[in-house]
């Protein structure tokens, strides 16, 4: 066996670098050597690759982000000229398979790659927003989770002290996952996810009953994801400009909120937007575990040569599944969490 490539492609997030460093330890110790493929798949076009190993990995489960960087790049962009690129580049550093670290987009291109080009890969789901299929979570979206819950609970204190109502706007394009968690976990008074359309009407009378229930309770707390779309709207974003896998640059939501809860209420209102705030910073004790548990995985299947699959954890298990399964269909929230959490602020 030659050696093995890691990628890690899309939005940075917390735990990468524990996925990295558990792949290179179980790797070496298979006697296979890794390359780190710089920023994505841009890394695998160019050619710029690192070599890894235990000395300059042993000690990055703790750290942010990723050491060999990340990007959006899209090879199916520009096909006719990216795909026998990274053809000869794979060829040139005897590359025989390589480890893909990423969200839906980074591991659809990872599954075209191995349908139609025969290139070996294995994929790790890696998100903050964990709205990958065929996994229940998927490392990064703890760190995110806690992260957005404590910014809850320190801007409560303002809420209360100015009997204002505080928008938190979080991360989350198609799926609610880190505000319904968050707001649940940070007793949110309104929680507004992309599955299910805002309703300005009644946001604004769950706003007035909170406050009527309780008279200690004179303000009120508001989560909404970044992708969260009015009744007959589109989504809210910051620029027309998209990505190379055609998204939009969401934002501005909170904005809106704000506006049309204070004219409607009367109440003082305030927005907190935290967007790259939940990317960032040291992962939490449970992303490193699963990130380190998610490489190991990953580099077993490589050693036994079980190629085209992607991790997942099911229950309290890793499993392998087929990699078509992480990009078929687009994990939403479980209503019967959102209905759980309806329970603390619906009328």
């Amino acid at each position: 066996m030659g050696c093995v490539g890691i990628l890690t492609g899309g939005g940075d997030c917390p735990g990468l670098n524990a996925v990295i460093g558990a792949v290179v330890r179980k790797l070496n110790k298979g006697g296979v050597s890794v390359l780190g493929i710089l920023d994505g798949w841009k890394g695998l076009i160019d050619g710029s690759v690192q070599e890894l190993c235990l000395a300059n990995t042993s000690e990055i489960s703790p750290l942010g982000g990723t050491i060999i960087g990340t990007s959006r790049t899209n090879p199916y962009k520009n096909p006719e000229q990216s795909i026998p690129q990274i053809k000869q580049n794979l060829r040139k550093y005897c590359m025989d398979s390589i480890i893909v670290v990423g969200g839906d987009d980074t591991i659809g291109v990872a599954s075209r790659l191995y349908d139609e080009e025969k290139i070996k890969v294995v994929a790790i789901p890696k998100t903050i927003d964990n709205d990958i299929s065929a996994t229940d979570f998927t490392f990064g979206f703890d760190t995110a989770v806690n992260t957005a819950m404590e910014a809850i609970d320190r801007v409560r204190t303002t809420a209360e002290s100015h009997h204002r109502v505080i928008v938190v706007e979080v991360m989350g394009r198609h799926a609610g996952w880190i505000a319904t968690y968050a707001g649940l976990a940070g007793s949110a008074d309104v929680i507004l996810v992309p599955e299910i359309e805002i309703d300005m009407d009644k946001v604004c009378e769950m706003l007035k009953q909170s406050r009527q229930r309780s008279s200690y309770h004179d303000y009120n707390m508001v989560v909404v994801s970044e992708g969260a779309v009015f009744k007959k709207g589109a989504y809210i974003t910051q620029t027309e400009k998209t990505d190379e896998f055609g998204n939009v640059m969401l934002g501005g939501i909170a904005d809106i909120l704000c506006n049309e809860i204070e004219k409607r209420t009367g109440f003082e209102t305030r927005k907190v937007v935290l967007g790259y705030l939940l990317r960032g910073g040291s992962p939490t004790a449970s992303d490193r575990v699963l990130g380190i548990r998610y490489g190991i995985k990953a580099a077993e299947l490589i050693l036994s040569e079980q190629f085209g699959k992607m991790v997942a954890l099911r229950g309290l298990d890793i499993i392998a599944v087929d990699i078509r399964e992480g990009v078929q269909v687009l994990k939403t929230v479980d209503m019967n969490l959102y209905r759980a959490a309806e329970e603390f602020f619906k009328p």
